[in-house]
């Protein structure tokens, strides 16, 4: 059987004039503004042209563009590679919600593929309707229109799946010295979300708990001293907490060895090239951290491809955090 892997990832401009209608597309997602096209379109106009400046300061810092494209291209290749000894023909092919490749260009190349069977793997380990949800939703809205009838299985979320903890596990045992175990703070940052989201039944919060719970566990390290918060607030509602930029201020006045930890992304981009590396590392800086670590994301891990290829594999026989449609 020939099978098509979905790649879905929230995508990045690909250069400074990308910015604005990239945070165009990202605002006027439904999920995001939960509001009438006619009113989320011109607020998403209004808000994309207020943050641009902002926005693209932070990609001058990355060279001028994201590198998420070339870092799910990367993972695409990886998964392939390590699914190739299995007896159905598997190919990878990667959709952006908010920039290119867009679903519908992506499903043009998947029609050619004409495969029998499509797992859609979101690139979000813990689910939430404004990112896995949303892409899904789209996907599914374009097969329709484009009459793709295929068997399709849908990869929801791998919050606690074993090579994935694993991956991150050794990930930070690499940065922990337990010589000096006494003097860190192990901070596991998420991005976060507004907190209606989560009181109308988004699972996303209740998911990063349980990631992180697994890996405390599977760490393994008496008297860790750890903390789990989120990250990159933006607008006026109130988001689920604590911000890892308070945490940061209230640890590094303690004189505390920051670890950082970005336990729901799986790729290097603005919010852990920019915000961790630099303004969370010059924040602990002035407020006294001994020192500032930050654990990488897992990308082309050995242990997070091999979780991946799991995922993949349990879908198609319907095991675990997987599900069927047509």
């Amino acid at each position: 059987m020939k099978k098509a892997v979905i790649l879905f990832n929230l995508g990045g401009p690909d250069s400074l004039d990308a910015v604005e209608p990239f945070l165009f597309n990202l605002f006027n997602d439904p999920a995001i503004f939960s509001l009438p096209k006619f009113l989320r379109y011109p607020l998403a106009k209004l808000v994309s042209k207020r943050r641009t400046p902002t926005a693209k300061a932070i990609y001058a810092e990355m060279g001028g563009k994201s590198p998420i494209l070339e870092e799910t291209q990367a993972q695409a290749k990886a998964i392939e590679q390590n699914l190739k000894n299995e007896m159905d023909e598997y190919k990878c092919f990667i959709v952006m919600r908010c920039w290119n490749p867009r679903a519908v260009e992506t499903i043009i190349k998947v029609k050619n593929f004409n495969p029998d069977q499509i797992v859609l793997l979101p690139l979000y380990p813990q689910f939430s309707n404004a990112t896995s949800g949303s892409s899904i939703s789209e996907w599914s809205e374009i097969c329709k229109k484009e009459k793709l009838n295929v068997e399709t299985k849908i990869i929801c979320c791998y919050p606690t799946e074993k090579n994935f903890i694993l991956s991150y596990a050794n990930l930070i045992k690499e940065k922990i010295v337990l010589e000096k175990l006494n003097d860190i703070t192990l901070i596991f940052s998420a991005h976060g979300l507004p907190e209606n989201k989560i009181k109308q039944g988004d699972p996303y919060q209740w998911q990063v708990e349980n990631t992180v719970k697994q890996l405390v566990e599977k760490l393994s390290i008496k008297n860790l001293n750890y903390i789990l918060s989120y990250q990159s607030r933006v607008g006026p509602l109130k988001w689920i907490g604590p911000s890892t930029e308070t945490i940061i201020k209230e640890e590094s006045k303690k004189k505390k060895i920051i670890i950082v930890v970005p336990v729901a992304f799986v790729s290097e981009h603005s919010e852990t090239l920019v915000e961790l590396d630099i303004e969370y590392k010059k924040l602990a800086v002035e407020n006294g951290s001994r020192d500032y670590l930050r654990v990488p994301a897992v990308t082309v891990d050995s242990d997070f491809i091999n979780s991946l290829k799991s995922s993949i594999l349990s879908a198609t026989s319907c095991d675990r955090f997987s599900s069927s449609i047509r």
